[in-house]
């Protein structure tokens, strides 16, 4: 279910707003395909009214697969926002839309959780990447093996530039 919050119900006091988001509803395309969506995003909220809006604050987790961008390794990268703050008005050209007295917090906590992917994923910072083969090791036997592998390439090197 969508993050939904009851404006009324907020007249009375700050509410605690607790849930998950599904893939469908969170609706996020990363953009990258090393990083996938795969698990439900999960929020622990504390809801208030303020002067002409509310004031969203709490915790907010997703467990992403990704893969490595250097060895190509698949591993669980956590993004967890501790303390995330949102400001929502009820006036001006940026106001929060208010449908059936509710506002939708689910466009605001996916659009920061989508920064907080990574940009670059790494399995682990040392990551040294895909191995080589031993002869690639040197430029001499880079050069040998190339020369065995292909008869193309020993009539290129024949050829006087």
């Amino acid at each position: 279910m969508r993050a939904l919050v009851n404006v009324r119900h907020l007249e009375a006091g700050p509410l605690e707003v607790r849930g998950r988001l599904t893939l469908k509803e969170m609706d996020i395309d990363p953009l990258d395909p090393l990083v996938h969506v795969r698990h439900e995003l999960a929020y622990n909220l504390v809801v208030q009214k303020v002067e002409r809006g509310i004031l969203a604050q709490g915790n907010v987790e997703l467990a992403l697969e990704c893969e490595c961008s250097r060895c190509l390794t698949t591993y669980t990268h956590p993004v967890r926002l501790d303390n995330w703050i949102c400001h929502l008005s009820f006036e001006g050209e940026e106001r929060a839309p208010i449908i059936n007295d509710r506002v939708d917090l689910t466009p605001y906590l996916r659009e920061d959780i989508v920064l907080a992917f990574p940009q670059r994923p790494l399995c682990e910072p040392e990551c040294k990447g895909l191995s080589r083969p031993p002869h690639q090791d040197s430029p001499a036997g880079g050069r040998q093996a190339a020369e065995t592998a292909s008869p193309a390439w020993a009539e290129l090197n024949k050829l006087k530039l």
